[in-house]
């Protein structure tokens, strides 16, 4: 377990940890043990919220705090977002599209796909009762997609890079098991929070649901999963998360 948390850390954001173990048993560990991670994303986006300069409204800090959620992940998991985009949007083949997730430079969808998602969250953000509680929720709940899309049954799209390390390493059971401890500290959080039980609660059910819908339409126009899929959904389900949050 220290092992995959090691990894984990190290793939998922800019921590300087030295993972000894890169094999497959340990990049299992650290899929599930990526929700752990969103803990050290959600304290350094919640830095900015709660420390930023008096005085400094709603809205810029929700851009500062999204910014630290950039930084804290080198814009890993936007630039999989973009590529993602690039790929599904330019209508081509499996192996055409995958051609065009794996260049260097972002097409028309994925700027437009990411300056969207950008903004929905800046404010989403802004417009939540607690941003500090609400962030921290929406990096944990946006990481729990990478167990279920690594769940057995779910292949990889290209013979090598992160799908196929661990793509089809986490049982149902498994990916379930991590979800539990999730939903009941986001409900928690709630609780003791302005954002409230239920709400909490649901802007993790929110994330799973967007994550999964777009997991399938990736592997139905892709065959399998990619480390680019991987950045993609903890984008789009941490998104999903700030928006339920965000209303009233």
């Amino acid at each position: 377990m220290i092992a995959g948390l090691r990894l984990s850390v190290s793939l998922l954001t800019i921590v300087p940890v030295r993972a000894a173990d890169t094999g497959r048993p340990a990049a299992r560990q650290a899929m599930l043990l990526a929700p752990a991670t969103g803990l050290i994303a959600g304290a350094a986006a919640a830095v900015p919220l709660l420390l930023g300069p008096a005085g400094l409204d709603p809205l810029p800090r929700a851009v500062l705090a999204v910014a630290a959620l950039a930084l804290i992940t080198r814009a890993l998991h936007l630039d999989g977002l973009a590529d993602l985009a690039d790929g599904l949007g330019s209508a081509r083949p499996a192996a055409e599209a995958l051609a065009i997730m794996k260049r260097s430079d972002i097409g028309p969808f994925g700027v437009v796909t990411l300056l969207l998602a950008l903004l929905l969250q800046v404010a989403a953000l802004a417009s939540t009762p607690d941003a500090a509680a609400a962030v921290m929720i929406a990096a944990v709940a946006g990481r729990l997609a990478l167990p279920w899309a690594c769940r057995s049954g779910v292949p990889s799209a290209r013979p090598g890079g992160l799908g196929a390390l661990v793509a089809g390493t986490i049982s149902t059971r498994a990916a379930l098991a991590t979800t539990a401890p999730v939903l009941l500290a986001a409900a928690l959080t709630g609780a003791v929070t302005d954002l409230g039980t239920v709400r909490a609660a649901l802007a993790v059910s929110a994330a799973l649901l967007v994550a999964h819908l777009m997991l399938r339409h990736a592997v139905r126009r892709l065959g399998g999963v990619t480390g680019d899929v991987f950045g993609a959904l903890v984008e789009l389900a941490a998104t999903a998360a700030l928006l339920v949050l965000s209303t009233a």
